[in-house]
């Protein structure tokens, strides 16, 4: 397929990912329409060559395929309501959130019967990942309508894959973004040990990546955890908090014990009781590193 004949792909939702969603959608040489709430973000897309429209209902009407990058079930559930009348009969909808499958499910049963395919198909990696095509994408639903999408997948992922039918996508990500909680966290507290011992902690990055103590969380987030550079984020944490939520509500319905996920839950949420709620999850390493610092006699931790 020449870049001349490529499709037009829309994106509603132009935060952290969908903006890397486009960037790498136009350089792959398909069509971009989009839209956001912000107005830097339609700003942004406009000088990467792709075409800023005006809502949500406007780029349903304007191409056949849709990628859904939004932040909340609550902004899913209103886009789901704008777009419902404007959709074209056979566009496949690709809902590419970290959300509950229920939530889905409703988008799903809405838009299918004005004559669309929505497939649930949420993203595994960082801002930072995305900015360079290094996602994978777990695909669920209806495989015909999969692969009406997966080239354009390519377009800016790295790893995609069709995992079987609705909602298993989503059941993927709670096991990944598992994985990625404790990663993180543990991350953090190698590197915490490591300086406390008094290593350089680029020695230990480099040491540590290739060995079998490495991970993927080691590779992104070491770096800006020893840099102390939290902004800006590839993931805030005020918004991965509601993943945290999502993977023990799934665990809890499984009925399947998750030690390691529970014992990371309260580093989490001292971020956030220290105002770091716009930072990357990488900071985590700021609030165990504070864990160590001296206090005065009022309990106030030293100058």
């Amino acid at each position: 397929m020449t870049s001349e004949t490529k499709e037009t792909v829309g994106i509603i939702g132009l935060g952290i990912m969908g903006t890397a969603y486009a960037k790498n959608l136009l350089e792959s040489g398909f069509g971009v329409v989009g839209t956001d709430v912000a107005e830097e973000a339609l700003a942004t897309l406009a000088a990467q060559g792709g075409r800023r429209a005006g809502s949500a209902r406007e780029v349903a009407e304007a191409a056949d395929i849709l990628l859904l990058a939004l932040p909340s079930v609550k902004a899913l559930e209103a886009v789901t309501k704008e777009i419902a009348g404007a959709v074209r009969y056979g566009a496949v909808v690709c809902e590419m959130g970290t959300l509950p499958i229920e939530a889905k499910e409703a988008c799903r049963l809405a838009l299918e019967g004005r004559g669309a395919h929505v497939l649930d198909c949420p993203v595994s990696g960082t801002g930072a990942q995305a900015a360079r095509r290094d996602l994978s994408i777990y695909a669920s639903g209806d495989e015909a309508a999969f692969r009406k999408v997966e080239a354009a997948f390519a377009g800016f992922a790295r790893d995609v894959r069709y995992c079987g039918g609705f909602g298993t996508g989503m059941k993927l990500k709670y096991i990944a973004n598992l994985l990625v909680t404790i990663h993180n966290l543990s991350t953090a507290e190698a590197l915490l040990l490591a300086d406390r011992a008094g290593l350089d902690l680029n020695l230990v990055y480099d040491a540590i990546r290739p060995g079998a103590g490495g991970s993927r969380m080691f590779d992104v987030r070491a770096p800006m955890m020893i840099e102390n550079r939290y902004e800006p984020a590839t993931m805030k944490m005020d918004i991965y908090i509601k993943d945290l939520q999502l993977i023990m509500d799934f665990a809890r319905e499984m009925r399947s014990p998750t030690p390691l996920m529970a014992a990371s839950l309260p580093f989490y949420f001292a971020a956030l009781a220290e105002g770091r709620g716009k930072e990357d999850t990488a900071s985590l390493f700021a609030v165990l590193k504070g864990m160590t610092e001296p206090r005065n006699s009022s309990g106030d931790k030293g100058e």
